[in-house]
């Protein structure tokens, strides 16, 4: 895969209202998605979120889905919730121990997957930036951009529950532009770092919905970004 691909940046706002980092007591409040001709923000209903998205990207060339800890947050979470909703997603996730954590794994998580979403497959960029023992894996998506010469807004995540809906669409798209250009950056060698996981060998995803049916608080009504 030395030639460049289409890659597509993707992250994901959640409610901070409780705990934006727990899909058992969290939901997806936008979506953004990066290519080299769109930015595109999914907002509203959160099962519309979902199916609007995973539509999106099954209609979409075939390419890579890059995030910036994705395997550990962005793609877990929109399972899991997709689970809690009963939304079917083409997400295929596979628990793999080895890759390393840019933070803790979200709640009742072992750790990061690997992944495809539907024939996409995927690249978390902080693998080709961060590692265990780099000062790059303590940087946050939007402090790298602004090291290696990439403009981002400057929204603090503890301030994201306040963030009107116009705020929400300027500061959502440009942390997915951020992950797809970081990776094209990065390439020839991000391509030897790109996930396939097939439907054979991937895992279901209900971490948050046992949580739930165990008796984890009710979902309340806000926004985090990871």
């Amino acid at each position: 895969m030395g030639q460049l691909a289409t890659i597509y940046g993707l992250d994901i706002e959640t409610d901070n209202t409780e705990d934006g980092l727990d899909p058992a007591v969290a939901s997806v409040r936008a979506v953004a998605l990066s290519g080299r001709t769109f930015d595109e923000l999914f907002v509203g209903d959160e099962v519309e979120i979902l199916e609007a998205l995973d539509a999106r990207l099954a209609a979409l060339p075939t390419g890579v889905v890059a995030t910036w800890n994705g395997s550990a947050f962005d793609l877990p979470f929109l399972a899991d919730r997709a689970r809690i909703l009963g939304v079917d997603l083409g997400l295929k996730l596979r628990l793999d121990r080895r890759l390393t954590l840019h933070r803790a794994p979200l709640p009742g998580h072992a750790g990061a997957y690997r992944a495809s979403w539907h024939e996409h497959g995927h690249l978390d960029t902080f693998r080709i930036y961060g590692s265990s023992d780099s000062a790059a894996q303590r940087l946050s998506l939007r402090s790298l951009g602004r090291l290696v010469g990439l403009g981002a807004h400057d929204v603090h995540p503890a301030r994201t529950q306040t963030l009107s809906n116009e705020a929400l669409h300027a500061c959502a798209p440009s942390d997915a532009r951020l992950a797809r250009v970081l990776a094209e950056r990065r390439w020839p060698a991000a391509a030897r770092m790109i996930d396939r996981v097939e439907w054979t060998e991937a895992e279901p995803v209900a971490v948050a919905a046992q949580r739930l049916a165990r008796g984890v608080p009710a979902l309340r009504p806000a926004v985090a970004s990871y």
